[in-house]
C-alpha cells in the first residue's frame, strides 16, 4: 500500500521542503547582511597607517631626488635577503626585471618594494612544487586510474604553468580592479581639485583636501592623492611627485593629469581651467563607456534569458494546463468505471 505524501506537491515536489530551504537561506542572508552591516570599518585605516609611514620616511630623509638612489633604498629583511642571495647565484636575477615587478606591486597597491623579490624566488619555486605534487598525484601514487596518459600530461603541464603564471595573474588582477576603481572616480577629484584651487588652496593642500573628501568613497584614489600630498610637501621636485603618482596608477588619464599638472608648475598657466577641461573629457568618456555597457546590454541578456526566465515562464503558464491534464488521464475517461 503506498502512503500518501506527508505535506502538499507540485509537479512532484514537497512544497513545504522546499519553503522550509528557501525560508533558512533567507535567515541566512539577512544574518549576513546584519553581520556586514555592524562590522563595517573604515577603508581608509590601513592606508593612512601606510601613508604616515611614508611620511616618517621622507621627513627622516630616506628618500631623495635622484632616482638611482631611490630605487636602491629598499628596505630588506633577512628571508628576502636569502632570497636575493640564492637568486643572484643562479644568475636569474636581473635589475630591470626587478624593476618591472616593482612597477606591477606599485600599481596594484603594494608599497614595499621587497615583494619584488619574492614575487621573483615564488615564480621560480612554485612550477617546480606545484610539478613534483603533480607527479606524485598524477603518475605515482595512481588517483586517478581512469586517466590517460594525455589527460595527466595536460594536467600536469597546466599545474607547471599556473604555478609560473600564477603571481603574475595575481598581480595583473589586483591592478586592473584598483584602476578601474581609479578611473570611476577620478572626474569627481578634478572637480573638487578645480573648486580648490579656485578657492585658492596650493596644489598639496588641494590633493590632502580631495584625499579626505573622497576617501572613503574611493579609498585607492584618497590613498594615491593623499600620497601625492605627502610627497609634494617633502621632495626637493615637485615634479618627482607627480611622476610619482604616474608610476604607481596604470591609467593613460592619470598621466594627463599629470602631465597636466607638470606644465602648470612649469609654465605657469591657470591650473582651474586645465582641470576643468580634463574633467569634461573625463566624463564625456565615462558617459561613453555607460553608453556602451547599455549598448551590448540586450546582446548579453540573450543566453540568460533562454536558460532561466523562458523555462520557469513556460512552467507558469503551462503548468495548471499540465496538473489539468494529468489529472483527467489518472481519473481515467468519461466510460471509466
Amino acid at each position: 500500500m503506498i502512503t500518501p505524501p506527508a505535506g502538499p506537491t507540485l509537479l512532484g515536489v514537497d512544497v513545504i521542503l522546499v519553503g522550509s530551504v528557501l525560508a533558512g537561506i533567507a535567515a541566512a542572508a539577512v544574518l549576513l547582511a546584519i553581520y556586514a552591516a555592524v562590522t563595517v570599518t573604515d577603508p581608509m585605516a590601513k592606508r593612512l597607517k601606510a601613508l604616515n609611514a611614508r611620511r616618517d620616511e621622507l621627513k627622516s630623509g630616506i628618500v631623495t631626488a635622484k632616482a638611482r638612489k631611490r630605487q636602491s633604498l629598499v628596505q630588506r629583511t633577512d628571508t628576502t635577503e636569502k632570497m636575493k642571495d640564492t637568486l643572484q647565484g643562479m644568475k636569474v636575477l636581473q635589475e630591470s626585471q626587478i624593476k618591472i615587478i616593482q612597477q606591477k606591486l606599485a600599481q596594484a597597491g603594494y608599497r614595499n618594494k621587497e615583494y619584488a623579490v619574492i614575487v621573483i624566488f615564488a615564480r621560480m619555486v612554485l612550477p617546480v612544487v606545484l610539478g613534483f605534487l603533480g607527479v606524485i598525484v598524477l603518475y605515482w601514487s595512481d588517483t586517478f586510474p581512469d586517466w590517460s596518459s594525455f589527460k595527466r600530461f595536460m594536467a600536469f603541464a597546466a599545474l607547471v604553468i599556473g604555478g609560473y603564471k600564477g603571481p603574475e595573474l595575481f598581480l595583473k588582477n589586483k591592478t586592473t580592479k584598483r584602476t578601474a576603481e581609479i578611473r570611476k572616480g577620478l572626474p569627481d577629484a578634478l572637480d573638487l581639485l578645480v573648486i580648490c584651487a579656485e578657492a585658492g588652496l596650493t596644489v598639496d593642500a588641494a590633493f590632502n583636501r580631495v584625499a579626505k573628501e573622497l576617501g572613503r568613497a574611493y579609498p585607492e584614489l584618497g590613498d594615491e592623492f593623499a600620497l601625492t600630498a605627502i610627497e609634494l610637501s617633502f621632495l626637493t621636485e615637485r615634479r618627482q611627485a607627480f611622476e610619482n603618482f604616474a608610476y604607481r596608477v596604470d591609467l593613460d588619464a592619470v598621466k594627463g593629469v599629470v602631465t597636466t599638472m607638470i606644465q602648470t608648475e612649469r609654465y605657469g598657466t591657470p591650473l582651474a581651467s586645465a582641470l576643468r577641461v580634463l574633467s569634461a573629457e573625463f566624463r564625456n568618456e565615462r558617459m561613453m563607456r555607460a553608453e556602451e555597457k547599455a549598448a551590448r546590454l540586450p546582446a548579453i541578456m540573450t543566453v540568460p534569458l533562454i536558460l532561466f526566465i523562458l523555462p520557469v515562464l513556460f512552467i507558469v503558464i503551462l503548468g495548471p494546463a499540465a496538473c489539468s491534464i494529468s489529472d483527467a488521464f489518472s481519473g481515467g475517461g468519461p466510460g471509466a468505471k
